[in-house]
Order: C-alpha cells, then structure tokens, then sequence
C-alpha cells in the first residue's frame, strides 16, 4: 500500500512564503520546539478504509419490475477507539434499507473508518474531534461508497443528504448533561 507524501516542513513554509507573495509570516514554526518537545496541539486524519460493506439484493431480478418507489430507512452511528497512544480509528456505520410495497428492495450497511492522530489536545478537544469533526471529513467519501453499491446492485444511485455532525454532538452533549442534572430530555 502506498503512504501519503511526506511533506518537509521548510518546504511547506517556503511555499506559504510563495502564496503569500512574499509577505513572510515569521511566527510561522511547523518544526519541533527549540526544547525537543512538541507542543502544538494537532488532529487529522491519517488513513482512511471500507472495513466492511455488504450489500443484499434479496428479491432480484423481481424488484425491477416493482412500479412503487421504495422508503428508505437510514441507520446511523458512529463509534471510536484508541489504537496507540496518539491514535484513534473512527467509524461510522450507516445502514440502509429500501423497501416498497412488495417487500425489501435492497439492504446495504457500511462500515467506514477512519485512523486519526491527535497530539496535545485535551479531553474535550479530543471528545468533540472524534464524533463531530472526524465523521464530517469522513462522511463524503462513505456517502459515495454507498451510492456506488446501490448503484452496483442495479438501482439509481442513493446520495445521502449531507449531516450536520457538530449540531448532532452539542445536541447529544445537552441531552447528557440535561441527563446529568436530573432534568427531563426532549419536550414533556
């Protein structure tokens, strides 16, 4: 398997000293620290896989001559775990299931994940990274695994609309702190 290019950090603040028309941005430091300790806090995302993709067709061939539009049913969730000390995997499972009237037209579920290295950040930081940001960046590419596996399985491709990851994470947040303090979650 072929890695990223590894990219020398004077070579990337030569070309922001290019970008920027030579205006040198002098605090600009994307070594270590002069003291051998590194510092700055930084999260992104390393690699990126399927782990597991199954797609069911499980009344082929006579589905496509069903005239009804199936309901699509979308089940989400996202999940992380540590792999080192600086490294976590996220994934996400998304499950979808199209039935019509006549029964189930197609079952696809995914699970994408994601490697993320994350150094010098707090709890919280490293909380909110691995189910709000890491599912953002992730998503498109998952989405279009999906849409290429219903599409493979004989049907119109499925594009999922996009997610708002970081208001589902404050919203889950509220919800347990609300939790927490004894009060009732939703509307009563």
């Amino acid at each position: 398997m072929l890695g990223a290019p590894r990219i020398h950090p004077k070579s990337v603040k030569k070309a922001l000293t290019m970008a920027d028309e030579g205006n040198v941005i002098s605090n600009l430091d994307l070594g270590p620290a002069s003291n051998g300790e590194d510092t700055s806090p930084v999260a992104g995302i390393i690699s990126q896989y399927v782990r597991d993709l199954s797609v069911e067709n499980p009344n082929a061939p006579e589905c496509f001559q069903w005239q009804d539009a199936p309901e699509v049913d979308v089940q989400f969730n996202i999940g992380a775990r540590p792999i080192g000390p600086d490294v976590h995997e996220v994934e996400l499972k998304i499950a979808l299931t199209a039935r019509a009237q006549a029964g189930t037209s197609y079952i696809v579920e995914l699970a994408y994940c994601g490697l993320v290295g994350m150094r010098n950040l707090d709890d919280a930081q490293i909380h909110g990274f691995l189910y709000a940001e890491a599912p953002r960046i992730l998503f498109p590419f998952a989405r279009r695994v999906l849409a290429d596996a219903v599409r493979d399985a004989g049907f119109p491709p499925l594009m999922l609309d996009p997610i708002d990851f970081n208001g589902l994470y404050l919203q889950q947040l509220a919800a347990q702190q609300q939790a927490a303090e004894g009060q009732p979650v939703g509307n009563a």
